[in-house]
């Protein structure tokens, strides 16, 4: 989203990320080195998005100064690399624990996903009302999910914005973790019919009854 803001709306984004505890929008209008009201026009667009927030009033020996600050959603708009401090993870585990122990762990972990997701939704006891969970919770976490069931035929799940697909492009073994929480989590076989990391068009799940 960074890059469809203005100009100056960067800018004081980039001011507020530097000045942690806030500032004023007499302070951020000197900074951007434009008027006090355009200060204000631009944090109150940047409030409406939910990109800034009201923090404390600074006393200042008349009227208590408003600072502003940034929310986590503003933080979030700066570049991280959270894919290259995980991809060093994957190979560190892989490199202790080999290919064999990488993909044990990943399943590990996406069963105790799987097992907190579940008691956090007691009330789900259909197969179809936690696959319906299941696509909800992947769509909220960014993988633009969506799901069919159709009468007679196993549910599927499709989603065509992996939020793992760079670590995945690199090491596939990636995909165990939500093959094994998609599983645990509706008590389902998972066939991986399609994946973006080997070149399909979107990762597609198919889930049936164990043993089926």
């Amino acid at each position: 989203m960074l890059e469809i803001l203005g100009a100056r709306q960067k800018e004081l984004l980039k001011l507020l990320l530097k000045n942690k505890v806030g500032m004023t929008a007499d302070e951020l209008s000197e900074g951007l080195n434009i008027t006090r009201n355009a200060a204000r026009q631009h944090l109150a667009a940047l409030e409406t998005d939910r990109l800034v927030e009201k923090g404390i009033t600074r006393p200042s020996g008349g009227r208590p100064e408003q600072l502003y600050r940034l929310t986590d959603k503003g933080r979030e708009l700066f570049p991280r690399h959270y894919s290259w401090f995980a991809e060093l993870l994957i190979e560190s585990i892989k490199a202790s624990a080999g290919e064999d122990g990488l993909r044990d762990r990943l399943r590990e972990m996406g069963a105790q996903v799987a097992s907190q997701l579940r008691n956090q939704n007691p009330e789900l006891t259909t197969p179809e009302e936690k696959v319906q969970k299941l696509s909800d919770i992947m769509e909220q976490l960014g993988y633009n999910a969506s799901y069919h069931i159709n009468a007679g035929e196993d549910p599927v799940i499709e989603a065509d914005n992996c939020i793992f697909h760079h670590l995945a492009v690199h090491n596939q073994d990636v995909c165990q973790f939500d093959l094994e929480l998609m599983a645990a989590f509706t008590g389902s076989a998972v066939e991986h019919q399609e994946c973006m990391a080997r070149n399909g068009n979107v990762c597609r799940f198919r889930l049936h009854a164990k043993g089926k």
